[in-house]
């Protein structure tokens, strides 16, 4: 192939050659000659010479693929080679490229032209600069500005080239540059930037162009944020702007330049710029788009500018308000705009848009949240809860007099658009998780098959606005909710949406309003949707009503607790309700029949006034009938239900009564198939059969989950028959797959099979999970298990080996701790050295088994360390080889247990009698293997864990804990003063072998770093993220994760904020055992 020849890089590049091999790459010819261009390319591409030619390349060839081709290569070369060039080499190449990009915008043709390749062209010479600007480009900012003014159209580009700069500096130069680059350029930009300031202003004031204008706008856009404040406020800018507002075709560019201008937050001094700033928008806002204009209607039927432009409104009142609202509430004239900002911002809140309700959500939500938090801190002092109330305390200081004064004139003034926003927030409620009936795009109502994250989100943040609302104003949001159910009832207003978001709002605040009012509320709320079930008629109404009274009653545990009859009331219609097959109906039924007995279950098991038994003991007399249309599954979540409830039976003669009567149709159907059995083990194979066992046996397991150690009597008749069933199933499923191979495995048949012996796994599990840590459980189960279990584990094929066998086992060391390790041995022999063959020929095969193994191991290092230390040295090899082979995992549960189990390892070892022999072994393993995880940027989501094991090791080479020498004296002819400084060395050598682009003065200064930080954590991890930025392995992606520690601690402060404020979370979240006595 011709082409061949492209490979010969020491003459100039036959450009005709390129052209033709780049067209074939992006042409449509045969598979092959694609394919063989492509090697071709990426050859020359990976050639350190390849960068040479490409300014011969650039002037020579006509085609675009071909121009970007040779820019990709340039542009590497820019990221990480740019500094070890020779210095003719650097200004040739940044020199050629400014050529290039004037001659290219100098005039208005070529600019429209080639604007795709000047576009690649700005791209590189931003590259080129973040190296060379400031300290060796000082003339950067004048030669553009003087070039600039030669002509409108270089004008115009060099608008784009300060506009990327700008956002490689400020937006996007996290994880890019080291904190010390990026403070040196933006200082730069700030102190040059009276130069751009005055060419913007210029353009702006004289240029007739519309494109120019538009850059220019731009431009600016991408500067607000960051210039010194002079250029804004004492310039006539914010006039210009609000000048160039009204014009169509600048609107959205200003408009956006102004929101940047309201998000700044600096201080008072300001101020009346702001608000002037403010009257003179609203003025013209108002002949723009006249206050009485339907927003959402004019959004649905507008062009694509002109719903930005709404977009761009939303964004604007929000970054405005958010920062400068208190400016606005000074005078009457300034209050007046505000009001019909908000106004505008409600009515903007109604479009049908998902980006711009989300724009106004995040801001109702700030606002409340500040109007509430302003009179629930004062609400702790006692002067100022006289004043809210309305009662004068005469003994108290005038100061707390003046701000009551003060607070109540701000509700005031917040009151109107605060209630307009309760109608808002109830129209527009965001549907729950729990709410399972939804309608489809054909207005259907069907099960909901996919939860749709998006809307969580929102149902979140919506019902928490609607809290603060509701403490803000009780009595308005009881009003408008009454008054909004009272038109479904006369059918006003009657719909499916209408009735769904109504109720998903009347659950949400819960537990915001005193008891007393809440019971009043919703006796009339309950009342109401019971009689709407009643009149409505037809099924799809009547499921939509269904499901909204279920989500309703769900989210109410107190009311229900202190309203037997209620209570009652409730259970029974959710009884009708799983009689009920309309999709969705059953399942709603049974997850909120769970959820209310898991907050009342006391209500349950006492006899209540005028009956002659507890509800539990009408119920199971009753079950069969009730259960009678459910599916399996939904009969488990009943059992569970049920179970609950009994275990709140403090009478344990009753209590036990009540489990055999719970468990009786599942043990009639166990005692007759094992009766069968007896007599024909072939009746076991039987396919329905096999179902049946099943069935059974997740029925059990389903009643353990609630009753824990009270299952033990259920439990002890059925365990040693279903041992059996166990290891019987477990031969068939041998034979099936020793006679038909590897396939067999996928049959139905063996996987039912299979199914039967992952249940009794759970079942004993979820017992022994739940059951209180009594040795005897243990005693009595632990031993009957270890053969047919773990034999027939270690007996069995991989392919049907249960991973749940490994996480039966690391529950019971959880659970019964320091007296399993006599069993660790037999445990380790039956499952480590056949699990880790299935595990380590890839990181793809059994997923299953990876985690559950190493979370095994886990256990067995943390409850029974002495265990490990009395394996051989080939076993504890095998360990530590396995834990590596965790850690390397891309799958970040594995990798996670891995390093935690490392880390368990480490600290254990380190006190124990064999640390130095340990570390001797692993030390320098263990290092070079963090250092290759830490560094190779698919395992980021690992990095607080790979920075405590390197605190850990460099630690513990510091404190001098080992006695003896980790290095070989037999291969390192010099000896070492010390440990600390032999690791130092050697991570040095590792790091500088593994990063050639680093100079030895980086990596020492990096190493040196490091273990004077060894005590400080927060210095040690950041030390790290700048190393990892310098060594240009995680430049260009997304390093969130490098900062997740950080991101983590903020949730939990969060938490802590919402448990003080009542409602927010929810009262069905709440884990306490609810006093319901």
């Amino acid at each position: 192939m011709a082409a061949e020849k492209l490979r010969d890089l020491s003459q100039p590049i036959d450009v005709s050659l390129l052209d033709a091999t780049v067209a074939a790459f992006y042409g449509t010819g045969s598979k092959e000659e694609r394919a063989a261009a492509d090697h071709i390319l990426r050859d020359l591409q990976n050639n350190p010479d390849m960068w040479l030619q490409v300014v011969h390349i650039l002037s020579s060839t006509q085609s675009l693929n071909t121009k970007f081709f040779a820019l990709q290569v340039l542009e590497g070369v820019i990221k990480y080679r740019w500094n070890a060039l020779p210095v003719e080499q650097r200004d040739g190449m940044k020199n050629y490229i400014s050529e290039v990009i004037v001659k290219l915008s100098s005039d208005e043709a070529s600019l429209r032209r080639e604007r795709l390749y000047i576009s690649k062209l700005n791209i590189i010479l931003v590259q080129i600069l973040k190296h060379e600007w400031p300290a060796r480009w000082r003339s950067f900012i004048p030669d553009l500005v003087a070039a600039a003014k030669t002509s409108e159209t270089i004008c115009e580009n060099c608008m784009a080239i300060l506009k990327l700069l700008s956002e490689e500096v400020f937006d996007f130069s996290r994880g890019e540059m080291t904190q010390q680059k990026i403070k040196e350029l933006k200082q730069s930009l700030n102190s040059e930037f009276q130069l751009i300031h005055e060419l913007c202003m210029y353009v702006l004031s004289v240029s007739q162009r519309t494109e120019l204008i538009r850059a220019t706008l731009a431009t600016l856009h991408a500067f607000l944020s960051w210039i010194p404040l002079g250029y804004i406020f004492e310039s006539t800018l914010l006039e210009t702007l609000l000048k160039f507002f009204p014009v169509p075709a600048y609107r959205n560019l200003t408009l956006q330049c102004l929101t940047e201008v309201a998000a700044l937050t600096f201080g008072d001094f300001y101020n009346d710029q702001y608000v002037k700033m403010y009257t003179i928008f609203m003025v013209q806002l108002q002949n723009v788009l006249p206050p009485n204009t339907s927003i959402p209607e004019a959004y649905a039927n507008g062009s694509n500018e002109e719903q930005a432009f709404i977009q761009n409104l939303a964004l604007f009142f929000t970054s405005f308000f958010k920062s400068h609202i208190r400016v606005l509430e000074s005078s009457q004239e300034s209050i007046n705009a505000l009001l019909l900002g908000l106004e505008y911002l409600i009515n903007i809140s109604y479009v049908d848009d998902t980006e711009v309700f989300k724009v106004c959500l995040d801001y109702w939500n700030s606002l409340v949240l500040e109007l509430f938090e302003q009179t629930h801190h004062n609400l702790d002092n006692p002067a100022m809860t006289a004043n809210m109330m309305g009662l004068q305390m005469p003994l108290l200081s005038g100061m707390a007099d003046g701000l009551g004064a003060q607070l109540v004139q701000r509700r005031q003034l917040y009151s109107g658009p605060m209630s307009k926003l309760r109608l808002l927030m109830i129209s527009r409620m965001a549907k729950p998780e729990e709410v399972l009936i939804v309608e489809d795009e054909n207005g259907n109502i069907v099960r909901e098959t996919m939860k749709d994250n998006d809307v969580l989100v929102q149902y979140k943040i919506m019902r928490e606005t609607l809290i603060y609302l509701s403490h803000l104003d009780h009595d308005d949001t009881e009003k408008q909710m009454l008054k909004k159910l009272s038109k479904q009832l006369n059918g006003e207003d009657w719909s499916w949406n209408n009735l769904n978001t109504l109720c998903w709002a009347i659950g949400s605040i819960s537990g915001s309003m005193v008891e007393e009012q809440e019971n009043r509320f919703l006796v009339m709320v309950i009342r109401d949707l019971l009689n709407l079930c009643e009149i409505t008629k037809g099924k799809d109404n009547k499921a939509v009503i269904a499901s909204n009274i279920m989500y309703v009653v769900g989210q109410y545990p107190r009311f229900l607790r202190a309203h037997w009859k209620f209570l009652k009331t409730v259970v029974n219609k959710l009884f009708e309700f799983m009689h009920e097959t309309h999709p969705g109906v059953q399942d709603m039924a049974c997850d909120t029949f769970l959820k209310i007995v898991q907050k009342c279950k006391r209500k349950f098991v006492v006899v209540q006034v005028g009956e002659n038994e507890p509800f539990v003991s009408e119920l199971l007399t009753t079950l069969p009938t009730t259960i009678a249309d459910l599916e399996p599954h939904q009969i488990h979540t009943f059992y569970e239900s049920v179970a609950q409830m009994i275990q709140a039976e403090p009478d344990p003669q009753k209590r036990d009564e009540y489990v055999q009567r719970l468990m009786e149709l599942p043990n009639q159907r166990w005692t007759e198939i094992i009766g069968q059995a007896r007599q024909s083990v072939d009746y076991l194979k039987d396919p329905d059969v096999i179902r049946g066992v099943l069935n059974i046996l997740q029925t059990n397991t389903s009643a353990a989950s609630s009753l824990g150690t009270y299952f033990l009597p259920q439990i002890s008749r059925i365990f040693l028959d279903m041992l059996n069933v166990y290891r019987m199933y477990s031969e068939l499923i041998s034979t099936s797959i020793a006679q038909g191979g590897p396939f067999a495995s996928r049959t139905s048949i063996v996987k039912l099979l299979r199914s039967v012996k992952r249940e009794t796994l759970k079942l004993i599990e979820t017992f022994l999970d739940k059951a209180e840590d009594q040795p005897h459980i243990g005693k009595q189960f632990v031993p009957p298990m270890m053969d047919p279990v773990l034999g027939d584990y270690a007996r069995n094929v991989p392919d049907a080996r249960e991973s749940e066998v490994l996480s039966l086992f690391a529950t019971i060391i959880n659970k019964y701790k320091g007296a399993m390790i006599e069993d660790v041995p037999r445990i380790f022999e039956a499952v480590f050295s056949c699990t880790l063959e299935m595990i380590t020929k890839n990181f793809e095969d059994y997923p299953e088994h990876r985690l559950k193994f190493f979370s095994l191991l886990r256990a067995i290092a943390t409850h029974c360390f002495p265990a490990l230390i009395r394996l051989s040295s080939e076993q504890l090899k095998l360990v530590m080889d396995s834990i590596i082979w965790a850690f390397r995992h891309t799958e970040r549960n594995i990798a996670e247990t891995g390093l935690n189990l490392l880390l368990e390892m480490l600290k254990n070892f380190q006190v124990s009698e064999f640390a130095n022999q340990f570390y001797r072994t692993y030390y320098l393993t263990i290092e070079q293997e963090i250092f290759a995880v830490l560094t190779d940027t698919f395992h980021k989501p690992g990095f607080k864990l790979h920075v405590l094991v390197l605190q850990h090791l460099f630690c513990l080479v510091e404190s001098g804990m080992l006695t003896e020498p980790l290095w070989d004296a037999s291969t390192v002819p010099y000896p070492y003063p010390n440990n600390a400084a032999f690791v130092r060395e050697y991570t040095i050598k590792l790091l500088s072998t593994s990063f050639p682009n680093m100079t030895s003065a980086e990596v020492t200064q990096f190493v040196s770093g490091l273990f004077e930080s060894t005590n400080d954590l927060p210095t040690f991890k950041n030390h790290i993220r700048d190393f990892l930025v310098q060594s240009k392995e995680f430049s260009a992606q997304d390093n969130k994760d490098l900062y997740a520690e950080e991101a983590a601690a903020q949730r939990e402060r969060e938490q802590q904020r919402m448990r003080s404020i009542p409602g927010l979370i929810a009262p069905n979240e709440i884990q306490d055992e609810m006093v319901d006595s």
